[in-house]
């Protein structure tokens, strides 16, 4: 049993890493500075996730809606998503975490696409934790993507309309072979999921908190898996029925 087990804490987290530009308001630095700050921030995380136990992190890097953006800052994230990819292969490495990658690649430059694909490749066999990072993701397009999946496969004949429920559905979006996202935490005091993977977090317990993604530590993180803990997780039950359920087992 791992420690995450045993402390009844989340075996799947998301993060909305939200902040970075009010963080440089907040300190005056120069324009981009908070995403640089904020790239460093997620280290200490994904090692205090791998140490309790939690199977995935997943984080939420750069949105569909982020390409509206200033070209200036698209292009800046792009650098420094692709100076974290390779600052975290060696890290993968060193703690046996698989990388991965989710949402629309087709607007991605080649050179960053390819660089995705080798860290995937070169880390796929680690099995200690999964790192995602959601790159021109969006929770509305996976389930369109989804749904796109599985019409073609009821055109083709390999899918019959009957099929297709819930459970079929989760097949076809991403993440599907990792647990369903038990707490998603966003930082930077907005109270939305802007469009943050809508399938997989609808029974994810909510921790919001006002502290800018480059101000969040270690600390606060455990602080968001103590009030986890202290969550009832009904699934649509009552609570009598928890209870019992718990006395039975």
């Amino acid at each position: 049993m791992t420690l995450s087990e045993e402390q009844n804490l989340p075996q799947h987290i998301a993060i909305i890493m939200d902040g970075n530009n009010r963080f440089a308001k907040k300190k005056q630095m120069q324009k981009g500075d908070g995403h640089r700050e904020g790239k460093n921030v997620l280290d200490p995380i994904v090692e205090h996730c791998k140490k309790v136990g939690v199977r995935a992190l997943t984080v939420f890097a750069f949105s569909s809606e982020n390409w509206n953006r200033p070209q200036y800052e698209v292009d800046l994230l792009m650098q420094l998503l692709e100076e974290t990819i390779h600052e975290q292969l060696p890290r993968m490495e060193k703690f046996n975490i698989a990388l991965r990658f989710i949402g629309d690649r087709s607007r991605l430059s080649t050179k960053l696409r390819a660089l995705m694909e080798y860290a995937e490749q070169k880390t796929a066999a680690f099995d200690s934790m999964t790192l995602t990072i959601a790159v021109s993701y969006g929770g509305m397009w996976d389930m369109a993507q989804a749904a796109k999946s599985i019409a073609e496969e009821a055109l083709a004949g390999r899918l019959e309309t009957n099929q297709i429920n819930v459970d079929l559905f989760d097949k076809y979006v991403s993440l599907n072979d990792l647990p369903a996202v038990d707490l998603l935490i966003r930082t930077g005091g907005d109270y939305r999921l802007s469009n943050f993977l809508l399938w997989q977090a609808a029974y994810a317990e909510l921790y919001f908190t006002d502290t800018l993604w480059p101000e969040f530590t270690v600390q606060e993180l455990d602080y968001a898996f103590n009030v986890f803990s202290g969550r009832e997780r009904r699934f649509g039950k009552t609570s009598e029925q928890i209870q019992q359920a718990k006395i039975e087992n």
